[in-house]
């Protein structure tokens, strides 16, 4: 009897085997093949005994290719009218089983060589170059090189019809990236990107790249952003296509980390692979991180590092839940993979390697990620590995350092006090329900004294510590002019304290009040540096949805932020904003207009700065700060913002090349133009929709998804939720379409859910991706505890591996805020302050 299993994972075939063998000294043929769905394995039984040796199973099987973007699929897009197919394959985390029998695990490498059969006007990829060819009427067989040693989630074959282009590398890898018919210049912004990223990762792990080739193909239906399968990257076509006059600045500085993020996966994944999917964040946390590296690298001016604050802050939100996972997760159910690989693994992962890396200095970390690869290279590898690397060359225990911020969930909070020239510190567990766990960390506290010149390191490995700062104070510096700094009176009670230097360790701060005080003058007095001043903000938001601050104090230091010009502190402003307006419709709704007001009055001096108009020569975050800023405004109903979006939108209806409305404001457009539509009035939508139906590119396709259900309108949010399902949208675009539901529509959407949930079971795939996004963003709108009691009902038979811990998660943060909006409401002096604040200007 042979189980294609082992004692970590099961092997499931969605084939259909016909003829079976085994073949040593002698042919055996199996009496009986059975397949367990549940256990994923395939059983052969035999009737005699098998001979002890080597042997060669052999198996001729068969499958359909499916449509529901995992294992080898099938894709549809138009081309001039005409719908045509492709055929894709994204066996990442374990369909590599629906496409052939294997060992469908990362640590059973093998070598593969592949043989394809296809029409002969199409392209056939794989991970290897073309090794033979032969054509025989309308099909042409191709066979590939055989690869290197890989593992099953990695292999790729992609058919279809394409346009490339293609460049060198200095080491003389041949890159191409493979575009829609026509298109083939929209993929060179990508293929310079990669070509400079694999040129400095060769340098960085002073490894050469492991392939002869790379080709990057943009697949028309694609569930997630992108896949590194080895040697052929597939992505989504608005993650590999760029149009100057049809990208936004966003869409473009995405494209260059998502295309740095999969070179990346070529030596920290492919080259060295996780030994299994509990070390996943060895893969994604790694090429998070140095992907940012890259893109500052290749665009320094773009000043990323602050912007990858943002990623951190994935992380700390998610891993504040109780529903949360250590970074190392133990995973048993293949089909629970998919919910591993989230912002714990990227997010948390690739924060936690910023932290270490800023322990251990830049050259040494670089030095034993080089150690790393090489002594790994073809290999799997586990976390320890790399702790053992770490501490080999740098002489420091980073196993005992890390080993709690990688097997155990959560992360702390820096309570800090001051007392005389001592500094206080208390670390617990930061959970946003207020529940407390008995944990510690080894925390790499940072810290500066009313200058950044005056600078601190310790490490906290016990729940209390002191730090005597007398030495800081008196060595101050008059001459000191970092941040614009002025004259200072070096009095230690008018000296701030930033704990956390450039948010770079991942812990949260919490001041007491007189400290809290202080910073809040620092900041007025433009002492702080722009990824402190999102620290600051960021941690009192988290503290105040924990119920540890009144939204009364949340409210006071945003105001602290009124002339902010900074697009990273800007965009962390109005990511609380939002998430304030959000809960303030639930605690207090008859104060929401006035809430609005007050945050709209804190973003109306940045717009007035930056305008519509792109300003010739502006830097690329001016441009990013003037979408961010006139989104939020046209949010919020700001009135002025509205009638000039719903002008710039009409001029663009009359005439799609109009110069009044670019690629950075047409979203902004857009959702004035649904926040002014109803069952009463539709032409605005009406509008809307025509747009979509003439678009050809998928930018403008994917904005348009983006705004469409931000409509405060139930019935008509329910007509975009019917619509995301019908033919015309693509199953990938639904996420765009969930992600923008407005919260007015939060009711309708979970009907609809409920009422639907057979259809869009089927139609998204149970235990894909997408149904992940559809739960989270449809649930994660309610405020009740009566809806968490309710939406657990509802599932709780219809619970799957694949989104059992996304439901869980979505769930408690829904409790979470039913928590705080009982606090709000116990505010006393809240309602005087918001009607103040909305008068301000």
């Amino acid at each position: 009897m042979i189980f294609f299993s082992n004692p970590t994972s099961r092997l499931v075939l969605f084939l259909v085997p016909s003829k079976l063998a085994l073949t040593s000294s002698k042919t055996y043929r199996p009496c009986d093949v059975v397949l367990e769905g549940n256990d994923e394995i395939l059983v052969l039984v035999f009737k005699e005994l098998l001979n002890v040796g080597e042997g060669v199973l052999w198996i001729e099987f068969s499958a359909a290719l499916n449509q529901h973007l995992i294992g080898f699929y099938k894709c549809s897009y138009m081309d001039g009218g005409v719908k045509k197919n492709m055929a894709a394959t994204q066996f990442e985390p374990v369909e590599a089983r629906r496409c052939f029998p294997c060992w469908d695990e990362p640590a059973l490498k093998a070598t593969f060589k592949i043989t394809l059969d296809v029409p002969s006007d199409l392209t056939a990829l794989s991970n290897m170059p073309i090794a033979d060819e032969n054509l025989e009427g309308n099909i042409r067989t191709v066979y590939f090189e055989e690869s290197p040693i890989m593992s099953t989630y990695l292999v790729a074959v992609v058919v279809g019809a394409f346009d490339y282009i293609e460049e060198m590398t200095a080491d003389g890898i041949k890159v191409r990236a493979y575009c829609p018919v026509g298109k083939s210049d929209k993929g060179k912004f990508a293929l310079d990107v990669a070509v400079k990223s694999l040129d400095i990762f060769a340098k960085y792990f002073s490894t050469p790249f492991p392939l002869p080739k790379l080709d990057m193909v943009a697949i028309p239906e694609f569930a997630g952003g992108a896949m590194e399968n080895h040697g052929l990257i597939t992505y989504r076509e608005n993650d590999l296509l760029y149009d100057e006059l049809l990208s936004s600045t966003a869409r473009k500085q995405r494209l260059v980390i998502v295309v740095s993020h999969e070179v990346a996966h070529h030596w920290f994944g492919n080259l060295v692979t996780m030994e299994w999917w509990t070390h996943l964040w060895l893969n994604e946390g790694f090429a998070t991180w140095v992907s940012y590296m890259a893109t500052d690298i290749i665009f320094p001016e773009w000043k990323i590092w602050t912007q990858f604050l943002k990623q951190t802050t994935y992380g700390l939100r998610v891993d504040a839940l109780e529903q949360s996972h250590p970074i190392e997760v133990e995973v048993h159910h293949a089909r629970s993979i998919l919910e591993v690989a989230d912002d714990i693994s990227y997010n948390k992962g690739s924060a936690v390697i910023r932290m270490l890396q800023g322990y251990l200095g830049d050259r040494m970390f670089q030095k034993s990620l080089s150690s790393y690869i090489k002594r790994y290279a073809g290999k799997n590898a586990k976390t320890e590995d790399l702790w053992s690397i770490l501490s080999e060359e740098s002489g420091v225990q980073v196993n005992s350092m890390m080993e709690a911020w990688t097997k155990q969930k959560g992360y702390p909070v820096i309570s800090v006090k001051s007392r005389d020239n001592i500094l206080e510190f208390e670390q617990s567990q930061f959970l946003s329900s207020g529940s407390h766990e008995d944990r510690l960390w080894t925390v790499p506290i940072t810290l500066s004294i009313g200058s950044y010149d005056r600078h601190k390191t310790l490490p906290l490995e016990t729940r209390f510590g002191e730090l005597d700062i007398s030495e800081l104070v008196r060595s101050a510096d008059e001459n000191s002019s970092s941040f614009k700094e002025k004259n200072e009176d070096n009095c230690d009670e008018h000296l701030w304290v930033k704990v956390n230097i450039d948010q770079s360790g991942f812990y949260r701060v919490e001041y007491e009040d007189k400290l809290a005080a202080r910073l809040r003058k620092a900041m007025e007095g433009n002492y702080l540096s722009e990824m402190d001043k999102f620290g600051i903000l960021d941690d009192a938001f988290a503290l105040c949805m924990a119920c540890k601050q009144s939204l009364s104090l949340l409210l006071s230091l945003m105001d602290a932020y009124r002339k902010e010009l900074d697009f990273v502190v800007l965009s962390k402003l109005v990511d609380v904003c939002y998430k304030v307006v959000q809960i303030s419709g639930d605690a207090i709704p008859d104060l929401v207009n006035e809430l609005k007001q007050f945050f709209m009055n804190l973003l109306l001096f940045s717009s007035e700065k930056s305008g519509w108009e792109s300003i010739s020569g502006e830097s690329h975050l001016s441009a990013l700060l003037r979408g961010e800023v006139l989104v939020a405004l046209s949010t919020f109903g700001h009135d002025n913002t509205h009638k000039e979006a719903i002008r710039r939108f009409q001029a663009f209806v009359d005439d799609r090349n109009t110069p009044l409305l670019s690629a950075d404001t047409k979203r902004a457009a857009y959702i004035a133009v649904m926040m002014n539509t109803s069952t009463t009035n539709r032409n605005g939508f009406q509008s809307l929709l025509n747009v979509y139906k003439e678009a050809n590119t998928v930018q403008e396709k994917e904005r348009v998804l983006c705004s469409i259900a931000s409509c405060p309108d139930p019935d008509i949010v329910l007509e975009v939720l019917n619509f995301m399902l019908c033919d015309e949208v693509r199953d990938q675009d639904a996420t765009y379409v969930l992600a923008g539901i407005s919260s007015k529509g939060g009711e309708v959407a979970w009907r609809w859910l409920k009422e639907n949930w057979e259809l869009i079971s089927t139609k998204y795939g149970g235990d894909g991706m997408l149904i992940q996004h559809l739960i989270r963003d449809v649930i994660t709108l309610f405020c009740s505890n009566e809806k968490a009691d309710e939406i657990e009902a509802f599932f709780e038979s219809r619970k799957r591996p694949s989104f059992d811990m996304n439901l869980r998660q979505s769930i408690e943060q829904v409790r979470i805020k039913a928590r705080w909006v009982e606090n709000i409401r116990r505010e006393q002096s809240l309602r005087d302050q918001i009607k103040h604040l909305a008068r301000k200007k």
